[in-house]
């Protein structure tokens, strides 16, 4: 009755609490301990053991404890099991676990082989023998809660082998078992170790065991001993590493570097080394447009030769095939970092942040400037502004690497498929807790809110219209202020709301937005050189006159010096002229009147 009651009473093994576990697997322990348990008791209790395998409760030392006892309880089962029923062969099959016992004699035990099959207890009539066998196959290790080993995903099966005979020091010399891997979808095997649990010291251990050749995705494993046995894998995930950059983005930022490059050689001569007055005015602004074209070229070379991971763990060699039998730490390996791509993704998120900071570094200088009327900011501005166009970018990437970032798991920081902040999580869904969160997406979100407040401000401060100009005159101003207005939205980096814009959307939306971004983004460098140096007249007058300097070309040609004499002949409406040569060569020209 209180077998029946306490298997009923662990059926939803989901509600149980630690002590529920606690008390079930003490009353377990009883019954199967008991010397008058029926054969019915024992798979009821064998049962309730079976159902307090799938209960999950937090650690707790007194259900560990009963768990524990549970298993060498188990293990004096499995010896006595056959001789209890008076046959040779017996088990019991539960859905978590199996019991099997076998009475043979020591002569054939050359060879033992244990498989577990579903069905009722196979049973024979009792022969003479002197050796016990006792076999115990749980389906998952919720019994055997390591500290060592951390078990995320992978599910561990754990064989129990037990041997009783004649002699009492009777101790097996060499146990041998094959292990299958269970295949876990996106993960391939990387490495495993042999164990047995240590009861002293209440985890798994190498001890005496040791690691085969694996064959037919079989890992084969040895002890010098029977307890309770089991392989812990470690699995690596496979990355598909797709390509970072296509096409289009090449040709994109390879002119945005061009433009870009073009616009900084322009910039620093006619901002820097003019000694007019006008143009020596206003440091503070010409310095941080300077330091937002080098930001942003910073971080597109950057992102085209370092966004792809060089260094990937696919590449890394399995160490199945490794006999050095060490206690894993795992069931998830994550190859060390080397340090290459995790520096590419801290540079190109403190150039990325450096750029949009300074771009609302300068829209601030332009409204104050716009609605004050000056030329110019005091003289603190400029360090002001460079402390906090450069300082709290990388500041704000100093802390994300601290909190994100370990040697032994770079993969909480950074991507592996390619060198940027993480995003996803390991069902390849949007994670807010990653990096890509709230150290990118949320600052430069807020940024980009700030800059566009700035840009309505300065635009509509800079699109008045004096009412007193002409119509022509007017349609002038306009097109001229609607370009000041469109540049600073690109020097905004404001194209980048695009990309929020791609979170938000599904399908052709998405798809729509997606090139959208990539084109405005991509361009963004041969935009600002279009905008703020190509439609300059300064601009365009240096290069009229390097053309024509390049088109000027002289070419050396053979020649021969002429010292002339001209005489004039008029004759009615005939008019000649005769040029003498002091070498006495004559050439005459005519002309008719």
């Amino acid at each position: 009755m209180l077998a029946t009651s306490t298997q009923i009473l662990t059926s939803n093994p989901e509600e149980l609490t630690a002590e529920n576990v606690t008390a079930a697997a003490e009353i377990a322990n009883t019954l199967l301990l008991s010397a008058n348990a029926t054969e019915n008791v024992r798979v009821a209790a064998v049962a309730t053991v079976s159902q307090l395998l799938n209960a999950t409760v937090p650690d707790d030392t007194k259900a560990k404890n009963a768990s524990l006892g549970l298993t060498v309880t188990l293990d004096q089962l499995s010896v006595n099991l056959s001789l209890n029923l008076n046959a040779s062969q017996s088990q019991i099959v539960q859905p978590n676990l199996v019991v099997q016992s076998a009475q043979i004699s020591a002569a054939g035990t050359q060879g033992v082989q244990f498989i577990s099959l579903k069905g009722e207890g196979v049973r024979g009539h009792q022969t003479d023998s002197n050796l016990s066998l006792g076999f115990v196959l749980y389906q998952n290790d919720r019994f055997f809660r390591s500290k060592l080993y951390m078990r995320r995903q992978a599910t561990i099966r754990v064989l129990s082998a037990s041997v009783r005979g004649q002699e009492p020091n009777m101790v097996p010399q060499h146990v041998e078992m094959l292990f299958r891997p269970i295949d876990i979808n996106g993960t391939s095997l990387y490495d495993f170790s042999c164990v047995f649990w240590n009861y002293i010291q209440k985890d798994w251990s190498t001890s005496g065991c040791s690691k085969g050749n694996t064959s037919d995705g079989l890992m084969r494993c040895f002890c010098n001993h029977t307890t309770n046995f089991a392989a812990l894998w470690s699995y690596r995930e496979n990355y598909e590493y797709a390509k970072a950059v296509d096409v289009i983005s090449i040709v994109g930022l390879s002119l945005s570097i061009l433009g870009l490059v073009v616009t900084i050689i322009y910039h620093i001569k006619e901002k820097f080394f003019r000694n007019t007055h006008g143009q020596q005015s206003n440091l503070n602004s010409k310095l941080a447009l300077l330091c937002i074209y080098l930001s942003l070229l910073a971080f597109i070379i950057t992102f085209l030769s370092g966004v792809q991971n060089s260094s990937r763990q696919n590449d890394t060699k399995v160490q199945g095939d490794d006999l050095t039998n060490d206690l894993l730490n795992s069931d998830e390996h994550i190859e060390p970092d080397r340090g290459s791509c995790t520096a590419v993704a801290a540079l190109l998120h403190f150039l990325l942040m450096a750029t949009f900071m300074l771009n609302s570094v300068y829209s601030t200088q332009l409204v104050l400037l716009v609605r004050s009327m000056r030329r110019s900011l005091p003289t603190h501005w400029t360090p002001l502004s460079v402390t906090l166009g450069w300082g709290v970018p990388a500041c704000f990437m100093v802390i994300t690497l601290a909190v994100s970032y370990r040697v032994d798991n770079p993969l909480g920081y950074r991507q592996e498929e390619f060198c940027w902040l993480a995003a996803l999580d390991k069902k390849q869904q949007f994670n807010f807790g990653k990096p890509m969160f709230w150290a990118f997406l949320l600052p430069i979100g807020l940024i980009l809110i700030y800059n566009i407040v700035l840009l309505v401000l300065t635009s509509m401060a800079t699109c008045k219209v004096d009412t007193r100009l002409t119509s022509s005159y007017k349609k002038s101003s306009l097109r001229n202020r609607f370009l000041i207005s469109l540049s600073l939205a690109v020097l905004l980096g404001l194209s980048w709301t695009l990309g929020y814009l791609t979170l938000l959307n599904s399908g052709k939306a998405y798809q729509f937005f997606s090139i959208l971004f990539c084109i405005c983004t991509t361009t963004q460098g041969l935009q600002i050189f279009i905008l703020f140096t190509a439609r300059k007249r300064a601009f365009r007058a240096t290069i009229s006159r390097s053309m024509q300097y390049i088109s000027s070309v002289n070419i050396p040609l053979n020649s021969r010096q002429y010292n002339l004499q001209r005489k004039w002949k008029n004759c009615n409406m005939n008019q000649s002229k005769t040029y003498k040569d002091l070498s006495d060569i004559e050439v005459t020209t005519s002309k008719t009147l």
